[in-house]
């Protein structure tokens, strides 16, 4: 297919948990968040938006020129946040919108434009999302690693942090006919149409999704389809500590 169109939402709180004002945390000598819309910006997309509802992040956003959406301090999650966008700025339905969070300054630019034309491909899926093999078998237990598995259509099954599936037998990885693992390993980068953004906060959270903290159960939980395209380029994880940062930081 040809080009696809598309945006890039970037949403960015300044509270975290485990790493205060993460955003605008100095990498490399710049904030965290210039080197996220950097990567950004290298992709297709038509235009990179940051969505805060922190003054803070705006003004340091406007400081290397980034395009800034005020939202709501109501939200409870990014998904949230690109849902006021969406309205904010008038999309048509169609519209394609990726979610880049504002934590992954070293996401390729590669990827951002492949979950876009997965989303275009696939017009029975409510989301597109990527995955890569998961790897070692000490990723498989590793909850700060989700795992995926697909039906044959490459549509999500299920998500989790927990091994999946279970090696009933424990005769050794499990593989599938073709020789591969039939678990991969998720990577949190996810495209969707404007008509769903704007259903979302319609949407009841799942009890699967409060048990595994994993937002896109929701969608599952209400029938909906998230289709998986499949990368062999496992992005660097994104920070969430100290030490992430620093680790971030000599990659940069």
């Amino acid at each position: 297919m040809g080009a696809v169109d598309f945006y890039v939402v970037i949403p960015a709180r300044y509270a975290s948990t485990r790493l205060p004002g993460k955003p605008l945390r100095l990498m490399a000598g710049r904030p965290m968040l210039q080197h996220v819309c950097e990567r950004a910006n290298e992709s297709s997309a038509k235009q990179v938006i940051i969505a805060t509802d922190d003054r803070r992040i705006a003004d340091a956003a406007s400081g290397f020129n980034a395009k800034v959406c005020m939202t709501s301090e109501e939200h409870t999650s990014g998904t949230e946040r690109l849902a006021e966008v969406v309205e904010q700025q008038g999309w048509s339905d169609d519209t394609l919108v990726v979610n880049l969070q504002g934590d992954e300054p070293a996401m390729p630019a590669s990827l951002i434009d492949q979950v876009a034309a997965d989303m275009a491909t696939h017009q029975q899926a409510s989301i597109a999302t990527l995955a890569c093999p998961l790897g070692s078998t000490e990723n498989e237990i590793n909850p700060d690693i989700v795992k995926v598995v697909l039906d044959r259509e490459g549509y999500a099954l299920y998500f989790s942090r927990a091994p999946i599936p279970w090696h009933r037998d424990d005769s050794g990885p499990a593989v599938n006919v073709a020789g591969t693992s039939p678990v991969l390993h998720h990577i949190g980068l996810y495209a969707y149409r404007a008509r769903f953004l704007r259903h979302y906060g319609e949407l009841e959270r799942s009890p699967l999704e409060v048990f595994e903290k994993l937002e896109q159960l929701r969608a599952l939980w209400h029938g909906m389809k998230i289709h998986v395209g499949i990368t062999e380029q496992m992005p660097v994880s994104g920070v969430d500590t100290e030490a992430d940062l620093l680790r971030v930081e000599k990659l940069l």
